[in-house]
């Protein structure tokens, strides 16, 4: 599996509400857990748990362990939480802390924010160096390359960026505020280092519980 496929399971698994509860269920136990005791935690059905961890396990963010047990029948397999997926547990937190402390600036959080999401996107100065043109290619390298795992929807006149898998949303749902303005930054800062107008894309947070969109308006075209 290559660097980029891992990329995309994580984001397909991150993606489901469930799957992120589950992986937190595993990162702080350090007992190895079983379908059952998954299923009996969210109320599914055995099968329902199986898949998910089973899509954990993909995105390499799970591992499995056989238990024989020394008694005839099917081994019971059980699941633990990658060091990996821990690091990125403690990062999450992290993530929360920081949002938690920059809100209690009051009204100067989301200005604050702001102008780190701007001071953020200069990390990404070889993407623009990269463009020829648009906006659209840029964009969706940076949001791709940061975990939003984006997608390209519409035609020349309303083209959009859907964003499936914001890996802040938690904190954003906490602290829209600031994580929300710290991408309103980000993207601002992306599209000045094009050298295009900032009043050409518009982000909508949360539109739905897993989706957060960009606008791309075109500028018109004068004849």
């Amino acid at each position: 599996m290559t660097v980029h496929e891992n990329g995309e399971d994580r984001h397909s698994a991150l993606a489901s509400p469930i799957r992120r509860e589950i992986l937190r269920v595993l990162q702080e136990t350090s007992q190895p857990v079983d379908a059952a005791v998954i299923a009996e935690r969210f109320d599914i059905h055995i099968t329902t748990a199986r898949f998910h961890l089973d899509q954990l396990e993909r995105a390499s963010l799970v591992r499995r362990e056989v238990h024989h047990g020394g008694q005839r029948g099917r081994p019971r397999i059980a699941f633990l939480a990658v060091p990996e997926a821990r690091d990125e547990d403690a990062q999450r937190q992290l993530n929360d802390v920081l949002a938690d402390a920059l809100a209690s600036n009051g009204d100067a959080a989301s200005p604050r924010a702001y102008d780190a999401g701007d001071r953020w996107a200069r990390l990404y100065d070889r993407d623009v160096d990269d463009a020829a043109g648009g906006i659209e290619e840029p964009l969706m390298r940076v949001f791709d390359a940061i975990g939003f795992a984006p997608e390209m929807q519409g035609g020349d006149s309303d083209a959009t960026i859907a964003l499936h898998a914001c890996p802040f949303r938690d904190v954003a749902a906490a602290h829209p505020e600031v994580v929300c303005a710290a991408h309103r930054g980000l993207l601002d800062g992306i599209v000045r280092r094009l050298g295009r107008e900032t009043n050409e894309t518009t982000l909508l947070p949360f539109v739905e519980s897993e989706l957060c969109l960009v606008r791309l308006h075109r500028p018109a075209v004068s004849e």
